[in-house]
C-alpha cells in the first residue's frame, strides 16, 4: 500500500487505485489526467480498505478480482470500507466483462463499471462522473445490471403518464443515458450532435423532476424501462 499527499490543487479529484497488479497501477496512474489526484495505492482487500478509510478519497478505481480478505475481492472492498467511508464512491475498473463479475460488485455498491479497455482519459471522465452522482457503465456491460434487477419491459399507467412527458426522441435518448453511454455515444447511435443530446438530457432530468444520470439510472430501473 503506498500513499502519499499530492501537490495538486484542492479543485483536483481525489482517487484511489486499488489494482494487485503495480504495471497496470503504474500505468493507469501515468494515463489519468492533471484532474485526478491519486492519494494512493492498495494491491490486495486488506490494504484497500485500510487506504479508503485513512485517505477517504472521493473516487475509489477498484478491481474486481484481488487477493487476500475472504474471497470476495473488489465486492469485499466495498462491503468492508463504504461504512467508514461514507463519502467515497466506487468505480469498478476491471478486465473482465463477465455477467457475474459486473453484478456482484454493483450488488455490493460500486456506480459503474468499466473495462481496462478503456483509455486513461477515458477512466478520468468516468471517475469525475462517478464523484458527480452519475452511474456509469461500458455500454455493453449495462444490460448485465438491467437484467439483474429484473429491468424486463413493462409500464404501468403512472409511468406511461410520466412517459408522455417526454417527445419521442427524449425518450430514445433517455433510454441510452439510463443504460450508460457518453453524450457522444448517444450523439453516434442517435446521428444528432452532441449538444442536441446535452439539450435534451435537460429536458428528460427536468420534465421527470430529476437531477442527475444517476437519479434517471435509477428512475428507469425501478419501472422496467430498459
Amino acid at each position: 500500500m503506498t500513499t502519499e499527499a499530492g501537490p495538486l490543487a484542492s479543485a483536483a479529484l481525489p482517487v484511489v487505485i486499488v489494482d494487485d497488479h503495480s504495471i497496470f497501477r503504474s500505468g493507469l496512474r501515468a494515463e489519468l489526467d492533471d484532474g485526478i489526484n491519486v492519494l494512493g495505492e492498495a494491491a490486495t482487500v486488506e490494504e484497500a480498505v485500510a487506504l479508503v478509510v485513512a485517505m477517504q478519497p472521493r473516487v475509489v478505481l477498484l478491481d474486481v478480482h484481488l487477493p487476500g480478505g475472504r474471497g470476495g475481492g473488489g465486492a469485499e472492498v466495498i462491503r468492508e470500507a463504504a461504512p467508514h467511508a461514507r463519502s467515497t464512491l466506487f468505480l469498478a475498473l476491471s478486465v473482465s466483462d463477465a455477467a457475474d463479475d459486473v453484478v456482484r460488485v454493483i450488488r455490493a455498491g460500486a456506480r459503474g463499471y468499466i473495462t481496462k479497455s478503456a483509455s486513461g482519459a477515458e477512466v478520468s471522465d468516468a471517475a469525475r462522473r462517478v464523484a458527480d452522482g452519475d452511474a456509469v457503465f461500458s455500454p455493453k456491460l449495462a444490460g448485465f445490471v438491467l437484467d439483474a434487477f429484473g429491468a424486463v419491459a413493462g409500464e404501468t399507467a403512472e409511468t406511461t403518464e410520466e412517459l408522455d412527458r417526454l417527445s419521442a426522441r427524449e425518450q430514445e435518448v433517455m433510454r441510452l443515458i439510463a443504460r450508460g453511454y457518453t453524450y457522444k455515444e448517444v450523439a453516434t447511435t442517435l446521428f444528432i450532435s452532441t449538444k442536441t443530446v446535452e439539450t435534451h438530457v435537460s429536458a428528460v432530468l427536468r420534465k421527470l423532476q430529476l437531477s442527475s444520470r444517476h437519479e434517471l439510472t435509477a428512475w428507469a430501473l425501478e419501472r422496467k424501462l430498459l
